[in-house]
């Protein structure tokens, strides 16, 4: 049987590879670029933001778009009462360091994920929005390749990882 055209689209059961970059839409900055192609099962597997996965809905391999968001409709609104400065000296040596993750835990045992954003001598700053509250930007996205996915990658939402080929060599503990 011949494959046409409409077999390559991308829709439900579709292996897809695709590169993206994030660009501020305000300042042209790159905020996230993904240059190994990233690798998943299109309607098993929601790995982009549901407008730029509706967007992808019937390309081709080749095709390049651009998709904005409002990312204020992922993340929700910016809240001030995330951002937090306190002294350098109540602040544990290993998180003094702009971009550096914390997971802080509250009086209910709800954990959130805390960014070292400002550093001075005598202040620390970190926030607790995710880094692109408030923002609008452009997924500028190029599809790779477009195929039927196997009942093992629609199984597990994308590409199956496979261990290093040692040349059959049995692995021992050294």
């Amino acid at each position: 049987m011949k494959e046409t055209i409409e077999d390559n689209r991308i829709g439900d059961n579709k292996f897809v590879e695709l590169t993206y970059r994030v660009v501020d839409q305000k300042t042209g900055d790159v905020l996230t670029t993904v240059e190994f192609p990233l690798g998943y099962v299109h309607g098993s597997n929601e790995v982009l933001a549901p407008q730029v996965m509706a967007e992808l809905e019937g390309k081709l391999a080749g095709e390049r778009i651009s998709v904005s968001i409002d990312c204020t409709d992922l993340y929700g609104s910016r809240d001030e009462s995330l951002v937090i400065t306190d002294l350098i000296e109540n602040v544990p040596d290993e998180y003094r360091e702009v971009g550096m993750r914390i997971l802080m835990e509250n009086d209910k045992g709800q954990a959130k994920s805390f960014l070292v954003t400002r550093m001075d001598d005598k202040t620390l700053t970190i926030d607790g929005n995710h880094p692109l509250c408030g923002r609008m930007v452009v997924f500028e996205l190029e599809v790779l390749s477009v195929r039927d996915a196997t009942d093992a990658e629609i199984s597990a939402g994308g590409a199956l990882e496979k261990g290093p080929d040692i040349g059959g060599i049995p692995t021992r503990p050294i």
